[in-house]
């Protein structure tokens, strides 16, 4: 199994996705060896461990890898994964709710990765459970408290991708090189092309499975 050092673990997104492509993993089951000689039998039960997070997930990510299902930040596909230096930190939901936000960048993509606060690892933050934290209606309503009064030219409504392009722009504090995976939830030409360092940026908004530090 790879050894990382993670900051972010998505259990809800894992336990959805692993009752769907293996039900049966991580139930408790019981492995049975008998051995008979003439008339006498000896019959053993083993009690199998159940899998914790990291097992569970890493069965996830395994399947996704397996049938196809994830691409790279330039050229996602339902998921995504990459190493990329990263700004990240929590933001107000509202709704009661703790969001914590991940911005970086590649050559050719804007990239944002928002979840629940309550999955960073060693967090207290409690989970609300009247909305969901890594919906977009939720994330973009947290960008739009963090980073509305810092912007002079706040996005319009409909344009959602704006909110991620701003705050690609508006982060502070150090970058740290991270790892992820990601469910892909919005992508699309850059709504800013006058402020992008180059031609034919795109904007990428993802929901983590997990983030970790990467050398």
């Amino acid at each position: 199994m790879t050894v990382r050092y993670y900051l972010y673990i998505s259990d809800a997104k894992v336990d959805m996705l692993l009752a769907q492509i293996d039900p049966d993993f991580g139930r408790r089951s019981t492995t049975e060896a008998g051995v008979s000689v003439k008339l006498f039998s000896a019959r053993r039960s083993v009690e199998a461990p159940v899998p914790d997070r990291t097992a569970k997930l890493e069965r996830v990510l395994r399947h996704l890898d397996e049938t196809g299902q994830t691409g790279s930040v330039d050229e996602p596909g339902p998921y995504f994964r990459g190493t990329l230096p990263m700004q990240w930190g929590p933001l107000d939901g509202g709704n009661g709710g703790s969001l914590v936000y991940f911005g970086g960048r590649t050559g050719q993509t804007i990239l944002g990765l928002g979840g629940a606060g309550g999955h960073v690892l060693g967090s207290s933050a409690p989970q609300a459970q009247e909305f969901a934290p890594s919906s977009v209606p939720t994330l973009l309503s947290g960008l739009a408290s963090a980073f509305a009064a810092d912007s002079a030219t706040p996005p319009a409504e409909e344009s959602s991708l704006a909110w991620v392009h701003t705050a690609g722009r508006l982060l502070r504090g150090p970058r740290q090189p991270v790892e992820f995976v990601a469910r892909r939830l919005l992508s699309g030409p850059s709504p800013y092309p006058e402020l992008d360092a180059r031609p034919g940026m795109r904007v990428l908004l993802g929901s983590p499975l997990y983030v970790a530090l990467a050398d």
